[in-house]
């Protein structure tokens, strides 16, 4: 790709709108709990023992009801998950989390939308992928309504 004037003044542009989302106070918000989470000894404990439990979860599934700890490790994971997901900070980060992608995915929808009304862009929200008139891909059996 040659560097023209153009690609130089967009590629500028992007660099100042990732800096916006940057500042922004959702993504503020995104690292204040981020820190939180990981300088809390705490919760760290409870994520180190789900992800060890997680280990042990996948070795199970393989063999599925017939592994000899299947029902011991399923009833630890979901403890462990429960007890991780109860934890305020991780309940804090999360939804941080969210809020940030939701913004990403917000300004990706209207960037693509400034393109094109039938551009696809993948935001995992439904309801920022019904937007699109073509949201199931020229893929689905022609229930997109487009005209490929």
């Amino acid at each position: 790709m040659l560097a023209t004037s153009e690609t130089i003044e967009l590629l500028e542009q992007s660099e100042k709108l990732a800096t916006m989302i940057m500042e922004s106070e959702t993504a503020e918000n995104y690292q204040i709990s981020l820190y939180k989470l990981r300088s809390n000894e705490f919760a760290q404990n409870k994520i180190r023992h789900f992800i060890k439990l997680k280990e042990q979860y996948d070795e199970v599934q393989r063999f599925g009801k017939y592994h000899p700890d299947y029902k011991n490790v399923m009833s630890q994971i979901r403890v462990a998950k429960r007890e991780m997901d109860m934890d305020p900070l991780v309940t804090e980060f999360k939804k941080a989390e969210n809020d940030l992608q939701d913004l990403l995915n917000e300004i990706s929808t209207l960037i693509g939308g400034a393109v094109s009304k039938n551009i696809k862009v993948p935001s995992g929200n439904p309801f920022f992928d019904t937007m699109s008139s073509c949201s199931g891909g020229c893929g689905s059996g022609g229930s997109c309504g487009c005209s490929a």
